[in-house]
């Protein structure tokens, strides 16, 4: 967390990302390898048919992807990011876990895997950021 020096620092900056935190999601963990987000699922989540809306889950990944590549010396931001979804949630809550593939000088690539918390996989979120000057 070369950036901030505690969690609470990092929840405190990454709060004006208001589409994600304005719909529930939270900054749980966050370290120089990893981030993790989560949801709690509700009423707000859930499409017409029912189910957890697709763009709820892909924000929750993008949340993570967001958290874990801004939280270095540069500001990163997303180049192309693609999501396999792989099941539909049966828990009540949501978790993403980011970690680097490969972090380079100019660019990285970062697997985020969103599973609920019944250990259910949800989805695989791929993204590959830029790194600005």
């Amino acid at each position: 967390m070369e950036n901030f020096k505690t969690i609470d620092e990092a929840r405190d900056y990454f709060s004006k990302d208001r589409f994600a935190t304005d719909n529930g999601m939270t900054l749980d963990e966050l370290d120089e390898i990893h981030a993790v987000t989560s949801l709690v699922l509700g009423e707000r989540h859930k499409n017409a048919y029912g189910g957890v809306m697709g763009g709820a889950i892909f924000t929750l990944a993008d949340f993570a992807f967001a958290a874990l590549t801004n939280s270095r010396e540069s500001v990163t931001v997303a180049q192309q990011v693609s999501i396999n979804y792989l099941s539909p949630p049966k828990g009540a809550r949501l978790i993403a876990t980011a970690r680097y593939k490969k972090d380079g000088r100019s660019s990285c690539v970062v697997n985020v895997d969103v599973a609920d918390d019944s250990g259910r996989e949800i989805a695989q979120f791929v993204g590959t950021g830029f790194k600005l000057k």
